[in-house]
């Protein structure tokens, strides 16, 4: 099946904890008439802080430039990867560099972006959300360590970190506060719906009569958007 298009986020390029291997074998498995590149696909902030870049990261962005050749790629513009900020509105072949996009389906539109501009931490402590995404990769380590040791054992992956935010209450309502504030900006931008990526959360839900879709992250729920031909949207989750 060729889908009508993919929306994508947070594969974070550039840290050890990107699932580049299976996010590349997800694009091969899954033509597409468009991608949409739903920010922090290249983490410049822990490039910052001296991770480096592997060759694995460079086969996945190759595949997206691959992919390019054929189908519409819209990069939108992420707070990991903030440096496209000076590239919004170019293109680079079938590459477009937004700030966000208006996704259209049947007559009914959905307002596509990252979701950093409704974070607070982002807009206004952004120096708390650098200190949160040092911690973010300490329980990634922790995490990358502990799913070793159940591969040995011949059990299935299991998310410390995803767990951590379940069964914290502050970290439940930063979800719901993010999603109902995403729904407002679908009303803003009349649209029916909004996609958006940045809180590693997939999700598709109706919130106030509206519909919201998050694509989740390639780091630790291995996600995606799909959109049929028949004009239905699902979550793909990459089975372990």
């Amino acid at each position: 099946m060729k889908y009508k298009a993919i929306i994508v986020s947070d594969l974070h390029l550039g840290t050890k904890d990107s699932q580049t291997k299976q996010f590349i074998d997800f694009l091969d498995t899954h033509p597409t008439e468009l991608l949409i590149l739903n920010g922090d696909i290249i983490d410049g902030w822990a490039l910052s802080r001296g991770t480096k870049w592997s060759k694995q990261h460079n086969k996945a962005v190759s595949k997206i430039l691959k992919v390019s050749n054929k189908t519409r790629v819209i990069w939108i513009r992420g707070n990991h990867d903030e440096f496209l900020a000076d590239f919004i509105g170019m293109q680079f072949g079938n590459i477009e560099i937004r700030e966000d996009y208006v996704l259209e389906v049947e007559n009914k539109k959905y307002f596509v972006f990252h979701g950093d501009i409704i974070d607070v931490f982002i807009t206004k402590y952004k120096w708390l959300a650098k200190i949160g995404s040092i911690g973010y990769d300490l329980a990634l380590w922790v995490n990358r360590w502990y799913n070793r040791y159940r591969t040995w054992r011949g059990l299935p992956y299991q998310s410390i970190s995803q767990d951590i935010k379940a069964g914290v209450k502050v970290a439940t309502n930063y979800v719901n506060d993010f999603e109902t504030t995403a729904i407002k900006m679908a009303i803003k931008n009349d649209c029916v719906g909004v996609i958006c990526g940045h809180i590693h959360q997939p999700a598709d839900r109706s919130i106030e009569g509206s519909h919201y879709l998050n694509s989740g992250d390639w780091v630790e729920n291995r996600t995606a958007i799909l959109l049929d031909n028949q004009n239905k949207f699902n979550i793909f989750t990459l089975c372990n």
